[in-house]
């Protein structure tokens, strides 16, 4: 049984996006939505010694263009800054000389579309916590339709899949009679998100992966399982 999961692409996504990621076959960037501002498509958290703090991505967006659309702004120096913000932040944690170098490469990238960003930051930490699976942007697919049930369909139905892993929240918006009427079962991700040893203070949820991947290493994939 084929399963296909789909979700915006992210940067730097929290716990409960690999977790979705490693229940699939076959996981969709949905890239082909409308951009969001101030949500996670161009930023997420890390933990600092004063608290959580952003890690974005300066765009260049205009109203009302898609996720694929959106471009970086390369007048702003954010790499160089973000990877200053891992070494000082995280230079406590007992994993940070085991993946920084890893962090260097991906800085050190030139990206034009924040699209480029995502798919290289989802392919890193892909391989840093050693899980496999296949990537595919819904902008690559011919599928086109404006219904957000009948997107999901479509996909499922390209891609080979006869199961959708939604989120949890995934009952609120979607048409299960169009799913059935196409033969595709509907699966639900129930993420309950772990306690992990972390540098400073008081424990955070749903920050980066990149905080659990420099505070547990190699047990990472396994922390994200075992909670799932």
């Amino acid at each position: 049984m084929t399963v296909v999961a789909i979700h915006q692409p992210q940067y730097l996504p929290w716990l409960g996006y690999f977790d979705k990621l490693d229940r699939c076959d076959v996981f969709c960037l949905l890239d082909t939505v409308q951009y969001k501002k101030n949500e996670f498509q161009n930023r997420n958290r890390i933990k600092t010694a004063d608290g959580w703090q952003w890690l974005t991505v300066p765009v260049t967006y205009r109203f009302p263009q898609r996720i694929k659309e959106v471009g970086v702004n390369q007048t702003v120096d954010w790499q160089r800054k973000q990877l200053q913000a891992l070494k000082t932040n995280y230079s406590k944690a007992p994993f940070l000389d085991t993946y920084y170098a890893s962090f260097e490469g991906f800085y050190r990238q030139s990206y034009e579309s924040l699209v480029q960003v995502n798919v290289a930051c989802i392919q890193l930490l892909m391989e840093l916590l050693g899980l496999e699976r296949k990537l595919v942007l819904a902008s690559s697919l011919q599928v086109d339709t404006e219904d957000p049930t009948l997107r999901l369909v479509k996909i499922c139905q390209t891609l080979g899949g006869v199961a959708y892993l939604s989120g949890r929240d995934g009952a609120k918006y979607m048409d299960f009679d169009m799913f059935s009427g196409h033969k595709i079962n509907v699966l639900f991700q129930d993420f309950r998100h772990p306690h992990y040893p972390q540098c400073y203070g008081p424990f955070e949820p749903k920050l980066s992966v990149i905080d659990l991947l420099f505070n547990c290493g190699p047990k990472s994939l396994n922390i994200i399982r075992e909670a799932g």
